[in-house]
């Protein structure tokens, strides 16, 4: 099941997961203890990096899902697979986040497939590196925050009449929100701008049952580092800069979006985790 409306879309963004050389490594760690048995959700940039590691874990705790992905047909199609190898369900929704209608239409292609919404994970977004704040075109921030922050409020808005007491809401920020980067002014801003709605919106909903939190990655290995503009001496030390030495795979991340969203967090809302290789951040 797809959207076939056509999308907005630059540079070579978010990037193919199937072209990379060398592959992310979404494969869960460990068997599943049906944490999320009956629970439907919907992951946004689901069809790779962090987002399909989510989705193959969530199916492997018995979480049927709704891929939602831009213009990467493949990409998606083999996060289908991989849950439905799980043995369990999934639908690939091919949309832009950044447009209100078509997060509307997302809901109602979920509900369709499946009946109710327990999960929303909040994981797409786009990164543009510039030297100089001069560089940011008007266009390149506007699209920055439509994907980022835009798309959550747009989704969460079209989902929260089918959330029920037990929903959970699980944002993606980055550790850019805490200490900051030169380069990525646009979307550093962006990622503070979703903290402070995950905080924010924590506080609008928890007298309704529904939890809301973030997790923070530091550099993580996914498709939207060598698509994003990144130079290729970034690239050969991507991650070495981190208390680790190294960059994280997307299968060390997805356990805190699994944590989030099940009940072994039923006392957390309004919290962040921060699966960044040891750097220490103010929470």
């Amino acid at each position: 099941m797809t959207d076939t409306v056509e999308m907005i879309h630059e540079d070579s963004l978010p990037g193919h997961e199937s072209a990379l050389e060398r592959k992310p490594d979404w494969t869960p760690r460990y068997p599943g203890s049906n944490r999320l048995k009956d629970k439907v959700a919907i992951v946004t940039g689901g069809d790779s990096g962090i987002g399909r590691a989510v989705a193959a874990l969530y199916a492997r705790e018995g979480a049927k899902v709704a891929i939602v992905y831009l213009l990467e047909d493949d990409d998606a199609a083999e996060t289908k697979r991989i849950v439905e190898a799980e043995g369990s369900e999934a639908i690939a929704i091919r949309a832009d986040v950044g447009s209100k209608k078509m997060c509307e239409r997302i809901v109602e292609q979920t509900l369709e497939a499946f009946g109710r919404i327990d999960i929303l994970v909040n994981n797409a977004g786009e990164q543009h590196p510039d030297a100089e704040i001069t560089d940011i075109t008007e266009d390149q921030l506007r699209r920055t925050f439509q994907t980022n922050i835009f798309g959550m409020f747009f989704l969460v808005q079209a989902v929260r009449p089918h959330l029920k007491a037990g929903a959970s809401i699980v944002n993606c920020t980055s550790v850019t929100m805490y200490k900051g980067s030169k380069n990525l002014l646009d979307y550093s801003a962006t990622k503070g701008a979703i903290t402070a709605f995950t905080r924010s919106l924590s506080e609008n909903l928890v007298g309704e049952g529904i939890r809301v939190n973030a997790v923070a990655p530091g550099p993580i290995w996914t498709p939207l580092n060598p698509c994003g503009g990144a130079s290729k001496e970034k690239l050969e030390h991507f991650g070495e800069g981190t208390p680790m030495g190294r960059p994280g795979q997307p299968n060390e991340v997805a356990p805190s979006f699994l944590f989030l969203a099940c009940d072994d967090a039923s006392y957390m809302s309004g919290q962040v985790l921060h699966p960044n290789g040891g750097i220490v951040v103010n929470a």
